[in-house]
């Protein structure tokens, strides 16, 4: 009797252990631990983050520093569509005003506390109040929490990009602890702490940022795919070293100086691919080229002149003078990443890259231009900025322009764009977002200052839509009648970014940046 008894209850246990990791398959504790292979692994960025709160910047330097200290309710795939991270799952209300994000147990942040609701309310919330396209597109949204681990988005009207725009990644919404967020000032958090598979140890100004392996992370039982799945942090430790001189950069990585070096030189291109010791990936996330029209004041407010020089301008050329090699560009109309599949489209292509002077002439002529010069503004401080104004004005005064180009450094620029009698056509260069209504090209207020009535329709209809077909549907529509009709910019092109990694480098996978969990470094 006694040994059946025994054996039942080890039938039992048996069970119970089968049960428990079905049932926490999500999340596996203490990943790094299981397979380390130790080392430092050291990445050369090519400027100093203004900050590591993630509320507060859009510079790509921070974003690919904090991405490995915090995490989010939701983050891209390599697909760039967003998915679960922090939350285990997600509910939508009938009417499409509640999101009930249901979050994963036991993640702890750095400093040994778990995550719980009122950390994801608190961090969420103030989310709300400091990121630009949150205020812009999710007015009136709040967050509340309805148990330690669930949590409630409610919305002031429907949208159905709402975690696209949680997703994104610029001022991305990083979960931190409440007591954190409840202590920043307007200058910032004052600590680090997340949930991420690295935690903050120091940051020494203009020499290095320094990460460790956080060994109680929480990965996520996935695989890999752009920021989401699993995370496992094989090296011990990681400094990002700021190193702003592109030839510092790449002579570092050849030596083995650093282990990762990025935005390499575009002119270096095919010495860094020939290099048997190296490994050198070109990325397509730097964003898109584009000369915009001030649409506000002066000659570019007739949208005719603005089909004319769009019927002129030789794109490859353009391209091609600004980045160096075919490789590094993309040619195609599209105003999202060519590589986000919800959203790339090919739609406005009869109107791209024309390369059409003696049309353009004669549109010229019948838009009424009469040799009036046009200020065109661009900056040294980008080389691929520079060489394309240089090509556009030959272009433009071939077809009988007259072109003033005006050189600035970077920061005077800026400031100089925001007065609309100061310019007529100005070279820029635009990031990639996660849905059409974040594009800077349809912002109002951005420089160009694009007002039309049908843009502003069909982006409320593309974000009202009941499925994601329909409202791709209606972004090629819109985006054709950019093309065709409107021309708010002519969009260059796609340009990528360069990395070069040392070649003792194992799993790494460039998404957004260099990316340093799933790494192991031979020694």
């Amino acid at each position: 009797m006694v040994k059946k008894f025994s054996f039942l209850i080890l039938v039992l246990l048996v069970l119970l252990a089968g049960c428990s990791s079905e049932t926490t398959s999500k999340t596996t504790k203490k990943t790094a631990s299981d397979e380390q292979t130790g080392g430092v692994l050291k990445i050369a960025l090519n400027a100093q983050p203004p900050t590591l709160d993630t509320h507060l910047t859009t510079q790509t330097v921070a974003l690919e520093v904090t991405r490995n200290i915090y995490e989010t309710l939701v983050t891209q795939n390599a697909k760039q569509q967003p998915v679960p991270m922090l939350a285990e799952s997600i509910d939508k209300s009938d009417d499409g005003l509640i999101y009930t994000f249901h979050l994963r147990k036991g993640v702890k942040f750095h400093n040994g506390k778990e995550m719980k609701a009122e950390d994801v309310t608190a961090s969420m919330n103030r989310w709300l109040k400091l990121s630009s396209r949150a205020k812009l597109l999710l007015s009136g949204a709040n967050f509340e929490s309805k148990d330690d681990y669930t949590v409630e988005l409610k919305l002031q009207s429907v949208a159905s990009d709402v975690l696209d725009i949680m997703a994104g990644r610029g001022q991305f919404p990083a979960i931190m602890p409440k007591e954190i967020i409840e202590s920043a000032g307007k200058d910032g958090v004052t600590e680090y702490i997340g949930t991420g598979p690295f935690e903050y140890v120091e940051w020494k100004q203009d020499q290095y940022i320094r990460l460790k392996r956080f060994d109680d992370y929480a990965a996520v039982d996935e695989e890999p795919s752009g920021i989401a799945g699993r995370k496992t942090a094989y090296v011990d430790e990681v400094y990002y070293y700021i190193v702003s001189d592109p030839s510092t950069r790449m002579a570092g990585v050849q030596t083995g100086q650093y282990d990762i070096a990025t935005y390499m030189p575009y002119d270096n291109y095919e010495q860094l691919k020939s290099d048997k010791n190296l490994k050198t990936y070109v990325s397509f996330d730097g964003g898109t080229l584009n000369v915009s029209y001030n649409k506000k004041h002066g000659l570019f407010t007739n949208q005719k002149i603005r089909d004319a020089v769009n019927t002129a301008l030789d794109l490859n050329a353009i391209m091609l003078a600004s980045f160096g090699h075919k490789d590094l560009f993309k040619l195609s109309p599209g105003y999202m990443s060519t590589e986000q599949v919800d959203w790339a489209t090919g739609a406005g292509k009869e109107s791209y890259n024309l390369a059409d002077p003696n049309t353009a002439k004669t549109k010229l002529k019948e838009a009424g231009y009469k040799g009036e010069e046009i200020t065109l503004y661009s900056t040294r401080d980008y080389d691929y900025m520079y060489n394309s104004a240089v090509v556009m004005k030959e272009e433009l005064e071939q077809i009988g322009m007259k072109v003033k180009l005006e050189i600035f450094d970077w920061p005077t620029l800026i400031e100089r764009r925001e007065n609309p009698e100061n310019w007529d056509i100005m070279v820029v260069g635009t990031g990639y977002v996660t849905t059409p209504s974040q594009l800077l090209v349809v912002n109002p207020d951005y420089v160009g200052w694009t007002n039309d009535q049908k843009i502003t329709d069909l982006l409320a209809k593309i974000r009202t839509s009941a499925s994601q077909e329909e409202a791709k549907g209606l972004w090629e529509e819109l985006q054709t009648y950019m093309w065709d009709d409107y021309l708010p910019f002519t969009l260059f092109g796609h340009y990528s970014t360069i990395m070069t990694t040392s070649n003792k480098l194992e799993g790494f996978t460039p998404f957004q940046g260099a990316i340093p969990w799933n790494v192991k470094k031979k020694q």
